[in-house]
């Protein structure tokens, strides 16, 4: 890894496929319009960006509507002759729907504008609302995963871990997790092609997610991961994908999200500190302050507190939960 990194082992140098849920791959070759799939763009753009794009969409109407008010001096009753600022002020009022009565078209011309201008102020207000409400209304998972996985003995075997969080602390149902490994992988005939590759987790369902999960993978013989270390995944440019998909009960819609472990994201041989205890009345407490970090050396012990499974021994009519 790169300075800073404990471990002092090289840092991976191929781009994340799902960082920050978005492939980091450059694209070629794929001819798209530049107003293609407009309505998909808007609802995934940052909700500044999204705003920045309205506020600049709103003053270019604006503007240019002043500009047709403009070039007529005298279409517009109380208006200075030739005062862009109250041609634009106007145009606003007339967008706007607000209508103050200071000024009013006067000529033919003026009110054809205002005509074209209400009509527009129609479509813009709706497809306005409509990608606000639908950006609103969208369910987003709100799920925290540990920083790194770790492979550490389980029942005497080699076990791949991972935790999850809802952060919501409300219940995801039906909860399902799905495991990938994808590595380069090269034929016989020469051909190098990134392989994906199932990692069957030992319980991949959940019929609540409340709180916190340790997703385990038993690396047996019949795990894509049997016989490998960090340094043979890192030469295969390998990487863990993992899916978790629900329904939340606030929304009552399906949700889903995902995240990604790079070989030098996952330590070998050691395990999670707990985060499950009691406090004086009884109550069980999960310390999320400690949901990253990892057990000391010399106290490595089995995975059974290592994490709360997903409600599994959580009343959800219980008022300490």
């Amino acid at each position: 890894m790169g300075a800073g990194d404990p471990s002092g082992r090289p840092r991976a140098t191929h781009p994340q496929m799902l960082s920050a849920g978005r492939p980091q791959v450059k694209v070629v070759g794929l001819h798209r319009g530049r107003f293609e799939d407009v309505y998909h763009r808007l609802l995934t753009l940052s909700w500044w960006r999204f705003f920045l794009l309205w506020v600049g969409i709103y003053l270019g109407v604006n503007f240019v509507f002043a500009v047709l008010y403009w070039v007529q001096p005298g279409g517009l009753i109380n208006a200075r002759p030739w005062s862009f600022e109250d041609a634009f002020f106007f145009s606003v009022q007339t967008l706007g729907t607000i209508g103050y009565g200071t000024m009013s078209p006067h000529s033919t011309f003026a009110n054809l504008l205002v005509t074209a201008e209400a009509f527009f102020s129609l479509a813009l207000t709706a497809v306005g609302t409509g990608l606000i409400f639908a950006r609103i209304s969208r369910p987003t998972a709100r799920v925290m995963f540990s920083r790194i996985a770790v492979v550490t003995p389980r029942d005497g075997v080699r076990t791949l871990m991972f935790r999850a969080a809802n952060t919501r602390v409300n219940q995801i149902l039906e909860a399902e997790v799905s495991i990938s490994l994808a590595r380069t992988v090269t034929t016989l005939e020469g051909i190098s092609y990134r392989g994906f590759y199932a990692l069957q987790p030992l319980r991949s369902r959940s019929p609540l997610f409340a709180l916190s999960w340790t997703v385990m993978h038993v690396i047996d013989e019949t795990s894509p991961l049997y016989g490998v270390d960090d340094a043979a995944l890192l030469a295969e440019n390998a990487e863990l994908i993992v899916v978790i998909s629900g329904v939340d009960e606030t929304f009552a819609q399906r949700i889903h999200t995902r995240h990604s472990y790079l070989p030098h994201e996952i330590r070998w041989d050691r395990g999670f500190a707990d985060i499950l205890t009691m406090d004086e009345h009884g109550h069980r407490v999960i310390d999320y302050g400690r949901f990253h970090d990892l057990a000391p050396e010399e106290a490595q012990r089995g995975p059974s507190a290592a994490g709360l499974e997903a409600g599994a021994v959580i009343s959800t009519n219980r008022r300490d939960t």
